[in-house]
């Protein structure tokens, strides 16, 4: 399947636009937030089951815990609310905190394109589908939010600079 250079052209142009990679990473961000939540109250969300998910997700026998999906689903949660812009913080901690989310998604992706995501969550990837998902989808998918909070942080410090 190839995709047609004009459509490819035109999404580039669309993420070009001012507040789009912003945009599109605090949804996204948001949206983990939530399956994350849905998990930690036990939900199989996309899969049938548990077992399913913790195989796919996490390439372990089990899923973590409630408190640690809780936990996951507070911090997506709080991540997504710093790059939206919504000032829960001043906008130097903001700053501060994008260049932690963005390190921690570029981390991420790296080590789940190199099959290393064990190093970063104890106890993970050690199921074969796992490591095939997250080479393929994870952590690019992590790599591309990194992008995206580094985009968030890059157009709060021109702002800053803008305003002295």
């Amino acid at each position: 399947m190839s995709i047609p250079f004009r459509l490819v052209r035109t999404v580039v142009r669309v993420l070009r636009l001012p507040g789009v990679p912003q945009g599109l990473t605090a949804a996204t961000l948001a949206g983990l937030a939530g399956v994350h939540g849905a998990w930690a109250g036990g939900s199989a969300f996309p899969f049938t089951t548990r077992a399913e998910l913790a195989d796919a997700m996490v390439g372990a026998d089990e899923v973590p815990g409630p408190a640690a999906c809780a936990t996951m689903a507070g911090l997506l949660a709080g991540a997504a609310t710093l790059v939206a812009g919504v000032p829960i913080v001043p906008p130097r901690w903001r700053r501060v905190g994008l260049g932690v989310i963005a390190g921690v998604l570029a981390l991420r992706g790296v080590l789940g394109l190199t099959g290393s995501t064990s190093r970063l969550v104890r106890g993970a990837g050690r199921g074969e589908r796992f490591r095939r998902l997250d080479r393929t989808y994870y952590a690019p998918v992590s790599l591309a939010l990194a992008a995206g909070a580094a985009t968030a942080l890059a157009r709060s410090v021109r702002t800053a600079r803008a305003a002295h």
